[in-house]
């Protein structure tokens, strides 16, 4: 999950290119990472906390392959500009819909009262959700308006960057019972792994 500061930096530096201005060659996309994160995870049914604690970061890691591979933004001229960050933005909406629908299946966790975590990050992934759904659209209604598409671009960032602020772990972090089982589920450790 460490990897994905890179990927922000180089989507903030496509959108700055793409906010600066249009004529420029569009950026080489940067290969994808972590496609290959399985997204099961084979856990003793005796140990029902490290079961969920890997159903937990299963459903994360939706959004973390899909941040993994968005598209590049083509800030070569305005309409490209809005079609590539529209591209992108649907891309992390798509994420987002896979992660909230699996931490919403999995349920409140085998450990009394340790269920806010997981509530606040499905409420912050909610939130974000809408902010990049909102973003979307104003790039496309912004399409043939210089100053509108510069504006909508900026949204997009800011939800980005939101993004990037997120700790996806915390809804485990914050209970130490569910902290510990983390450490035993394989999905969580590959997820909290630097990018090879």
């Amino acid at each position: 999950m460490r990897q994905r500061s890179t990927v922000f930096a180089a989507l903030a530096t496509t959108i700055t290119i793409g906010l600066a201005g249009c004529g420029q060659p569009a950026p080489a996309p940067s290969p994808p990472r972590d496609q290959d994160l399985p997204v099961t995870t084979v856990v003793p049914r005796a140990d029902p906390a490290a079961r969920w604690a890997g159903g937990y970061c299963d459903a994360v890691t939706h959004l973390v392959r899909a941040l993994a591979a968005l598209p590049a933004v083509d800030p070569s001229t305005p309409q490209n500009a809005s079609r590539t960050s529209s591209d992108l933005l649907s891309s992390v909406v798509a994420g987002l819909d896979e992660s909230l629908a699996g931490l919403k299946a999995l349920g409140a966790p085998p450990v009394a009262s340790a269920d806010g975590g997981r509530k606040d990050v499905i409420a912050q992934f909610a939130g974000i959700r809408a902010e990049a759904e909102n973003a979307r659209r104003r790039i496309e209604a912004a399409r043939g308006n210089a100053a509108a598409t510069k504006d909508a671009l900026g949204q997009a960032r800011a939800t980005l960057d939101r993004i990037d602020a997120l700790d996806y772990l915390k809804g485990l972090k914050d209970v130490p019972a569910l902290a510990a089982a983390q450490q035993r589920a394989p999905s969580c450790r590959r997820l909290d792994q630097p990018a090879g």
